[in-house]
């Protein structure tokens, strides 16, 4: 199918929904179609996929669906290569949703330019999977694992190492159909034919369709992505799964809160295996993704276990210690005065707890037990907003931890030596002053006394 004429929306609608007609009840497509969908960035992909999807489902009740863009996946938090399975129409072809994959990779970039290999293998390893277990013809009496089609999901990067990433898709895959989103800047399209194919050489096994890209595509079917935005929304989504039902989460602050009030499932470290690098480089802070070393690899491609979930590594982080100061004020005029602060970096959040503090506080010169009040800073909040918190005990310091799990990088410290915070509760000076005085009546009247004539008093003071 090549490129349609007209400028009319029904025109147009009438083009993507042909285009997916064409591919899923064409009567020469047997076994059920592998279809891999591809164009440049926000030219529609996802859009076509879910009513491609939609009509393929209307055939062959259950389509697998492969999606192999890490930066705006549609159905995972960014980051991943997942396989999966739908058996139900997507009714509003505009909302963004996550859905369990049947198996997925977590290859933890938006983009292949850092390792393309690795990404390749990911999904080379799940396509595999696929043919082994869900395109299958000798059990037709099992609906489980007989031969379901195949839409393939590409990412928007169509230049350098995005095309040949690509290709090497294509290459592997061997699509029964190649749908191209072709986009009225020339600049940005995929090269015309099987640009995939030595040579560009055709293949008549390849049923090459091309149609309008989203900006000449029906509105109603499309979705306005700002990239990062919809990755952060994913993430939102994906880690909201851990709060309570009935927490309300609108924003990443909701859900730095909601982290800070749960005791997190800890892994120890000694259970966990990093090939390339020491496990410290990988787990500062970062999102992990999780396999388990029972989930056997999906094919020889790929030899990593498939990955079961997300995970945050515990990071290292930054201590503000400031002593030798005092506390003043009360409520909003409280602060923290003629002090000092000096910053420990690199402090280990795993080993994190009273006794670390304490060692930090010793190194300053100080004792602490039963000499001072230690407290901390809330992140985002100030002394002077009833941000501190006194530190006593264990639960204190998993307090801070839990903060720095969720994004904090450094925490702030105050060292009371003398108890001044609870000395003198008011400031030292008139707490509602005023530039003059306001004026004084007297309250005696004025006295004249004369001398020639002693005894006599005339208009003597009258108490009023």
């Amino acid at each position: 199918m090549g490129l349609c004429g007209g400028e009319g929306s029904e025109e147009r609608e009438r083009e993507w929904v042909e285009a997916a007609e064409a591919v899923a009840y064409d009567s020469c497509t047997w076994p059920p179609p592998v279809v891999a969908v591809c164009g440049p960035g926000n030219s529609g992909k996802s859009a076509f996929s879910r009513l491609l999807l939609n009509t393929l489902l209307a055939r062959y009740k259950r389509v697998a669906y492969l999606d192999t863009d890490v930066g705006q996946p549609e159905f995972t938090p960014p980051g991943f290569v997942s396989l999966h399975v739908l058996e139900e129409q997507t009714k509003d072809l505009t909302m963004l949703y996550l859905r369990p994959p049947k198996r997925c990779f977590f290859f933890g970039d938006v983009g292949a330019h850092r390792n393309p290999k690795l990404l390749l293998s990911y999904i080379f390893g799940l396509y595999d999977y696929f043919l082994q277990e869900l395109y299958c013809f000798n059990e037709t009496n099992n609906p489980q694992k007989s031969a379901i089609p195949l839409v393939i999901n590409t990412s928007g990067w169509v230049k350098g190492i995005g095309l040949h990433v690509l290709s090497e898709i294509l290459r592997y895959v061997s699509p029964t159909d190649v749908i191209r989103l072709h986009s009225t800047s020339e600049g940005k399209n995929l090269p015309d034919g099987a640009f995939w194919l030595d040579g560009h050489q055709g293949d008549s096994r390849v049923n090459l369709i091309v149609i309008r890209a989203s900006q000449n595509s029906p509105r109603h079917l499309l979705v306005k992505k700002e990239a990062r935005m919809i990755r952060d929304l994913r993430l939102i989504a994906y880690f909201r799964q851990c709060l309570p039902r009935d927490f309300p989460v609108f924003s990443c602050d909701d859900l730095v809160q909601g982290f800070s009030d749960i005791d997190p499932f800890q892994l120890p470290l000694s259970k966990i295996q990093v090939s390339g690098g020491a496990v410290y480089d990988f787990l500062t802070g970062t999102i992990v993704g999780l396999g388990s070393s029972t989930c056997l690899p999906l094919s020889s491609e790929c030899s990593s276990p498939w990955c079961i979930g997300l995970g945050r590594g515990r990071p290292n982080f930054s201590v503000e210690v400031n002593h030798g100061g005092y506390f003043l004020g009360h409520a909003n005029n409280r602060s923290y005065i003629d002090g000092a602060s000096v910053w420990f970096d690199h402090v280990d959040s795993v080993t994190w707890s009273p006794g670390a503090l304490e060692a930090l506080i010793e190194d300053l010169g100080y004792e602490m037990q039963g000499r001072m009040l230690v407290f901390y800073l809330i992140p985002l909040l100030m002394i002077a907003r009833n941000g501190l918190r006194r530190l006593t005990d264990e639960m204190d310091t998993t307090a801070m931890e839990n903060f720095v799990g969720c994004g904090q990088h450094y925490i702030s410290i105050f060292l009371d030596h003398d108890e001044s915070i609870r000395a003198v509760d008011w400031d030292d000076v008139v707490e509602f002053p005023v530039a003059e005085l306001p004026p004084v009546i007297s309250h005696m009247k004025h006295v004249v006394i004369d001398d020639d004539a002693p005894g006599e008093v005339e208009d003597a003071p009258v108490p009023l």
